[in-house]
């Protein structure tokens, strides 16, 4: 079963900063093993930038070293590959860098939405009619927009232990991604 991470520390937070991380930590959610070769072809940029990349990520242990193949050195995730991202609002540089780390996830997010969009038109039209886009608000106390994330945490963690096992897959599933984010508007 897939953990969560808690990410807390302002150091590692600051780590989740850059684009090219988050497309990094993204490759690793499949469960494989890859090279920063690998890597490197798979984001569209230079080895040595992957690398690097990839090191400062291992620093804060968002991923890991795989086995050795010959001379091959692969990286991997480590067992618990979703995060959460926290600060306590009055340390300001923690909660900086979440707010940093969360709009890198995001504008992440969004540029592959976009290309969902771009393409949806093409696709299997019983996922194109599956793919939702929902926009709401609603009024609601803290222990409520609480108990709504753990509900939502609940009945998505079955889906996500297919990771580990893709015979655990039904025929004709798809990797999906979801973006579920709740705010508050300035009391007025």
């Amino acid at each position: 079963m897939e953990e969560m991470r808690i990410v807390s520390q302002t150091d590692q937070l600051k780590a989740l900063t850059h684009p090219l991380r988050i497309r990094l930590i993204d490759l690793f959610r499949g469960g494989g093993e890859l090279t920063a070769t690998q890597c490197a072809a798979a984001v569209g940029e230079s080895v040595a930038s992957c690398s690097f990349h990839l090191r400062q990520l291992a620093k804060y242990g968002f991923i890991e070293r795989g086995e050795a193949r010959g001379r091959e050195r692969p990286w991997r995730a480590p067992r618990e590959r979703g995060l959460s991202l926290e600060a306590e609002p009055t340390d300001r540089e923690a909660f900086a860098a979440v707010t940093a780390a969360g709009a890198a996830f995001l504008a992440d997010a969004v540029d592959r939405l976009g290309d969902w969009y771009r393409r949806a038109a093409d696709d299997d039209p019983e996922w194109t009619k599956v793919s939702a886009q929902r926009f709401t608000s609603f009024w609601a106390t803290p222990d409520e927009v609480r108990e709504l994330g753990e509900q939502l945490d609940a009945l998505i963690r079955p889906l996500q232990n297919r990771f580990e096992d893709a015979a655990a897959r039904p025929d004709g599933a798809r990797h999906v991604r979801m973006i579920a984010a709740t705010w508050t508007d300035a009391p007025s």
